[in-house]
């Protein structure tokens, strides 16, 4: 693959000072607070941090469940958009849906975190957002006037984190991040990681299977370490394989209840493995879903395996 250009196939521009140009603008959808027929939730954006301008998008099914005539608590849910940590947005039609769905079908409160993305910022920017987040939603619960949707309605004894690639990926160093910070009331229960994003120096068996794959082939799996890790470093840093530092890996037993899927034809798929035993070796409780026939995002494409992937984490979260 000499000749083949990671920067054309991910349609960005690397520019002089670091940046790149985002050259294509995917398909988004605007929040809709107000019930709108046919669409089985609401949705709003909030601001989480002033200085740094991160958002996140909640959502809450329309009908809330009630015992007694009460409003049933729901979990609350942060989810981490995929991208390589360099692309997409929680607006973004392919991460709105599937939280819509989750919010209404699990029920539960969702909150989607747009957060920074690398290279203009690089790791571990994502995992402080992913925290300011947690932050923002304490905060919320234990003020008379916080936003009304996860104060209300949510259940924070009840809080899950998860994504799909490297928003997997954030959900797993922020959930150990969490572990040293004080989020009380809030409690998380546990993780998804829905075909999570690690890397290292050493190449797999997987990687070099699939090193020709016809959306992340090796070079461009590559180039978005490059862009997303801290500079000075390599793929053997603990953000992108978190099994080489042993003190962080001794965090790792923080992490309670997880769920990992991945699939055979993903060029990441030994590493998710590797991930599972290194979890499983540190006494977390782990759900592994792997199966044989699939690629990485294919539940982008195929909307039976994407809801078969939904059903799977709502089992999880309930």
């Amino acid at each position: 693959m000499s000749k083949f250009d990671p920067y054309q196939h991910l349609s960005i521009r690397p520019n002089p000072d670091g940046t790149i140009t985002r050259l294509i603008n995917f398909p988004s959808t605007e929040a809709n607070p107000d019930i709108i027929p046919g669409i089985p939730t609401v949705s709003k954006d909030v601001t989480v941090n002033e200085e740094t301008k991160v958002w996140a998008r909640i959502f809450r099914p329309n009908k809330l469940p009630s015992n007694d005539n009460t409003v049933v608590r729901l979990p609350i849910v942060f989810y981490f958009h995929g991208g390589g940590f360099t692309l997409f947005s929680v607006s973004n039609i392919t991460t709105h849906q599937p939280c819509s769905i989750i919010a209404t079908e699990t029920p539960a409160i969702v909150v989607a975190v747009e957060h920074r993305l690398a290279p203009e910022h690089r790791l571990p920017t994502q995992y402080e957002d992913a925290i300011d987040t947690i932050l923002w939603v304490k905060k919320q619960v234990l003020d008379p006037q916080g936003e009304r949707w996860p104060r209300d309605y949510g259940d924070f004894t009840r809080c899950y984190l998860g994504g799909r690639g490297s928003g997997g990926n954030i959900a797993f160093h922020a959930a150990i991040k969490a572990a040293d910070r004080d989020i009380k009331p809030l409690n998380i229960n546990g993780i998804f990681l829905n075909q999570p994003m690690f890397g290292g120096k050493e190449r797999l068996p997987s990687e070099l299977k699939y090193a020709t794959d016809q959306l992340i082939p090796l070079p461009v799996l590559d180039l978005l370490w490059e862009l997303a890790l801290p500079k000075a470093t390599d793929r053997d840093h603990r953000y992108c394989n978190p099994m080489q530092d042993a003190v962080y890996k001794s965090k790792v037993s923080s992490l309670g209840r997880c769920l990992v899927i991945s699939f055979d034809m993903d060029p990441m798929f030994d590493r998710v493995q590797a991930v599972v035993q290194m979890l499983v070796a540190e006494k977390v409780q782990v759900d592994a879903r792997f199966d044989i026939v699939g690629f990485h995002n294919i539940d982008i494409v195929d909307t039976q395996r994407a809801q078969a992937i939904l059903n799977i984490i709502k089992e999880f979260i309930i």
